[in-house]
């Protein structure tokens, strides 16, 4: 018989609810921001354990780390971030991460309009196909 899979959300979901410190409320955050930034953002379960949200194709990832909760957008040399948000993965050809750390706050506003601009990027590509 084949083994039942949880939606990815509920993964996400139990995921968060397992990071029971910082980790945990920056993490919702995160995904909150997301689910504002685009009602149509598809939430995934990627690479056996990392929450991962796509929009005709993947936008970013995040993993809760010890000291850290990495966020990494998988085309984000090509974002622009007026907002300096992004702060690690900086000599990557492709990718580009945030590191927020426990006393760091979720700017919310500039990381909607980062994702909206991942969203544009990706639908872009996808009507040049």
């Amino acid at each position: 018989m084949a083994k039942r899979v949880a939606p990815a959300s509920k993964m996400i979901s139990d995921y968060i609810a397992e990071l029971t410190d910082w980790r945990g409320q920056t993490m919702s955050k995160i995904r909150k921001c997301f689910r504002d930034a685009d009602p149509e953002i598809v939430e995934e379960w990627k690479w056996m354990g990392s929450p991962a949200w796509s929009h005709y194709g993947l936008i970013a990832v995040a993993n809760a780390h010890k000291n850290k909760v990495k966020l990494t957008f998988s085309q984000g040399v090509q974002l622009p971030d007026p907002r300096k948000l992004f702060n690690a993965g900086l000599e990557g050809n492709r990718w580009r991460a945030i590191d927020f750390t426990e006393d760091d706050q979720v700017d919310e506003s500039a990381l909607k309009d980062l994702i909206r601009s991942a969203v544009a990027l990706n639908l872009s590509r996808s009507k040049r196909r």
